[in-house]
């Protein structure tokens, strides 16, 4: 698995202690910033990420913001992207086995450190479960397709 990473100025702590997750994980990443408190435009750091997992640079991709609000908003206008906005555990599994989500979404201001590591932890080792679901999300790609 190949994961983007990144953040804008409210999540960069966060997006650092996912960080540490994915090396304990020893999964492969890409960091594409931010990395600093200065304010930055959000949709500037989930656009590339989301088009890089849409196109299949990489596997999946996690955004992080204060509230993971506004990432979340802003990868989901790339075509092909389902992305979750997650605080708990629960949708995380879900979201992997029901909704075969590409980019898990977070807000360093909602969760801390401990509570993102499981979150991001369960979705990224979760697998969709296909079947019944398989179909639902198919409508969704159907959808795009016949909107482009």
């Amino acid at each position: 698995m190949k994961v983007a990473i990144a953040c804008d100025h409210g999540g960069v702590n966060l997006k650092n202690e996912i960080v540490s997750l994915l090396e304990e994980l020893n999964i492969e990443f890409e960091d594409f910033g931010c990395e600093g408190d200065c304010s930055v435009d959000y949709p500037d750091y989930a656009l590339p990420v989301a088009e890089k997992v849409a196109n299949g640079e990489f596997d999946r991709g996690i955004l992080i913001c204060g509230t993971g609000i506004g990432m979340s908003i802003a990868a989901n206008k790339v075509k092909g992207i389902r992305c979750a906005l997650c605080h708990d555990v629960f949708s995380a599994k879900a979201t992997r086995e029901h909704n075969d989500t590409n980019i898990l979404a977070m807000g360093e201001r909602v969760i801390g450190p401990g509570l993102a590591r499981e979150i991001a932890q369960t979705w990224l080792t979760t697998e969709f479960t296909g079947g019944r679901h398989e179909r639902r999300v198919g409508k969704i790609t159907d959808y795009e397709a016949k909107n482009e």
